[in-house]
């Protein structure tokens, strides 16, 4: 009894207040015997009972709930001035059961032979690991007649060196040799249109959503957190929104087009095509180029000849606009100014938010703002938009594309073609 109350010690001394009044002492000694371990609670009990005199050995376990074994124990012990005992232990080496590796010897190499086809690594290191799990390790043991632990396996295995280990993200692809020339490309390419007041747009396509109850990670202020569903199956949504976002550089200005149906160029010029008209004309009405920075895949990839064809038909010969084209190098789209300065604002407006219709992700899309008072607006685009269209190289042809000298792959200006004559 190492931890009863005070005033409902439930041990026998306790209990008989004839005989033991004092149940506050017998209440202490068992506080100060559960903060002790178990060789100290022995010495103590013994000195106790010593102290006592004349039955203080019954009287002792009674109260602490010792054997009269342990006791004399402790008494023994103390009587030999703990001599043989170590300091840095509480019992005495050798005692527990030996291990399986002791009392089978012959195990490792059972395992070892067990694994043999089993184990992978490094050749230039000493890191193995192994294909198959504890569970199957354990199994191929027992058909063999050793029934071990998985604790047991792993300890094994660890004194082959060979331990669980998952994959790292530390490797760095070999990047494209003109990488960082055209990062310097673009960047002189903004400051000229930047001197000259004409505008630069950053374009991309959001990570898709889906609209319903769906988890969004982060954290809200509210009474009771909203239920959500707990798998993200797309058979559950309303719909599935896709935001292509325009950020304007000069003007610290977001503009979102959420799409409802595919993520294809005619869909991100389209896009392009609602700011101009609703935006971008009346910010820069003098203006006679547009810069546009985008990836180097996707919709609005440098690939992909639709989104030339449809900058040229739709958007170049239909305002009588140059536009130029700078795309980010592949993998590097995390430096695309629409992603830290639109996209990663927005997310922080959804966080913790399902987003359960078109009209709330629009209204949070729209309430987005930060420090340097950015703003943003927000349109929902209801077409439905056919994937896999071609543009053919006769069509190709037609389209008014300059290649810039500097990368060229990368870097294009698209100019008006002329008004078809009728004679």
């Amino acid at each position: 009894m190492l931890d009863c109350p005070i005033h409902q010690c439930e041990c026998d001394v306790c209990q008989n207040q004839e005989s033991h009044p004092d149940q506050v002492v017998h209440h202490q000694i068992n506080v100060l015997m559960s903060r002790l371990d178990e060789q100290q609670r022995r010495w103590y009990a013994a000195l106790e009972a010593h102290r006592m005199g004349h039955g203080g050995l019954v009287t002792i376990c009674r109260i602490t709930g010792l054997t009269e074994p342990t006791v004399r124990r402790g008494k023994e012990e103390l009587d030999q001035d703990l001599q043989g005992r170590p300091v840095n232990r509480i019992r005495l080496p050798g005692a527990g059961r030996q291990k399986t590796e002791t009392t089978q010897p012959e195990i490792e190499q059972v395992l070892s032979k067990l694994i043999e086809d089993e184990v992978a690594g490094d050749p230039q290191s000493s890191k193995r690991w192994i294909r198959k799990s504890l569970s199957k390790l354990k199994g191929g043991l027992l058909k063999k007649g050793y029934l071990l632990g998985r604790d047991t396996i792993r300890r094994l295995l660890h004194r082959q060196d060979i331990r669980p280990k998952g994959n790292h993200k530390r490797l760095v692809a070999k990047p494209h040799p003109d990488r960082d020339t055209q990062f310097q490309y673009i960047q002189q390419e903004r400051k000229i249109f930047q001197k000259l007041g004409f505008p630069t747009i950053s374009v991309d396509t959001k990570k898709k959503e889906l609209i319903g109850l769906f988890h969004k990670s982060g954290q809200v202020w509210c009474e009771q957190a909203q239920s959500v569903y707990m798998h993200d199956f797309p058979k559950d949504a309303q719909g599935q929104a896709v935001p292509y976002g325009i950020y304007d550089l000069l003007a610290n200005r977001g503009y979102v087009c959420v799409g409802q149906s595919a993520e294809t160029p005619e869909f991100a010029v389209d896009a392009i095509v609602r700011w101009w008209k609703i935006v971008g004309c009346k910010q820069y009405p003098q203006a006679p180029e547009l810069l546009i920075l985008a990836d180097g895949g996707g919709a609005n990839g440098s690939r992909p000849r639709k989104w030339k064809q449809q900058l040229q038909t739709k958007l170049v010969d239909a305002f009588g606009l140059t536009v130029t084209v700078c795309h980010y190098p592949t993998g590097a789209s995390k430096w695309n100014p629409v992603e830290h300065r639109l996209f990663s604002e927005i997310s922080k407006t959804w966080a913790g938010t399902p987003l359960t219709s078109f009209e709330v992700l629009l209204d949070g899309i729209r309430s987005t703002t930060t420090e340097a008072e950015l703003q943003v607006r927000a349109v929902r685009i209801k077409k439905t938009y056919e994937k896999g269209l071609k543009v053919s190289d006769e069509e190709m042809k037609t389209l008014l594309i300059e290649k810039h000298a500097t990368c060229p792959d990368w870097n294009y200006t698209i100019r008006p073609r002329k008004p078809k004559s009728n004679f």
